[in-house]
Formats: structure tokens, sequence, C-alpha cells
């Protein structure tokens, strides 16, 4: 049995439901124009969790895949449309939206893609230009 922390969570209408083990490799903001435009909002929380932490308990069967470019494959419930992952293949990570885990308790710690914000932040995070140099970006932070 494990000892690390277990979270739930679900698409909107629920047909899709999963679990989160352990601690995401990362949490925070991103503002390109991909994830505004998919979440419909001028921001999206994050938490990037390796694959094998990431879990679908139900509907499995009921996700849908979406990929604009090899970057990013973004699934959604075919029932109700609530958006639950988006699957990073380069990084080897899959962003599970930080809405749609209820109990999780999330810490952002940066802002990514700030260059094309629309919504300016003043919270005293790290703002990137595009993404960490660790992450395939070019490392380099903005002025809040």
């Amino acid at each position: 049995m494990s000892d690390q922390p277990t979270y739930r969570g679900s698409c909107f209408c629920g047909d899709v439901q999963f679990t989160v083990k352990g601690e995401p490799d990362a949490m925070g903001y991103c503002h390109c124009e991909s994830c505004r435009r998919w979440s419909a909002g001028p921001v999206n929380a994050f938490t990037l969790w390796k694959p094998d932490a990431v879990e679908v308990t139900r509907g499995a069967d009921n996700v849908a895949t979406y990929n604009k470019t090899s970057a990013s494959y973004r699934k959604w419930c075919k029932t109700c449309g609530g958006h639950v992952f988006t699957d990073h293949p380069a990084m080897g990570l899959t962003d599970v939206y930080a809405a749609v885990i209820p109990d999780f308790p999330f810490r952002p710690a940066i802002h990514v893609h700030y260059q094309e914000t629309v919504l300016p932040i003043k919270d005293g995070l790290t703002k990137m230009k595009d993404v960490p140099a660790e992450m395939g970006g070019s490392g380099e932070t903005l002025p809040e």
C-alpha cells in the first residue's frame, strides 16, 4: 500500500473520473494563447505530473483527444466537453488542470508564457517569457 497522497478529480459531468498520486513536478499558471483559447479563460492553472501518477478510474472510453501540434494532446469528456488533461509527450508530463482536482492543495510557483499574457498578475511569482530552460524554453524571466 502506497503512502503517497491521492486526489480524485473528474470532468464537469463526472463521467470521466481519475486520480493523481504523489506530488506534481510543477504547478503554476500558463498564459499562452493556446491554453487561453482551450480553457476559455485569460489564464490556465496547471499541475504537471508524470504520466504514471495519473490514472483514469472511470470513463476512459469517454475521453477524446485533439492535438493541434505534437507538443500537446488535449483531452476532454465526450459527454459534457469538460476538459481534464493535456499530455505533453516531449516533456514526459501530463497537465491535469488544477480546477478539476477539487481537493488538491494547489500551490502555484511560476507563470509560463507570460509574454502572451492578457491578464497581468502581480503575485510575486516568477514570470517566464516562455518555459524554464530544463523544459526546453529560453529560461528568460520577465518583470512583474
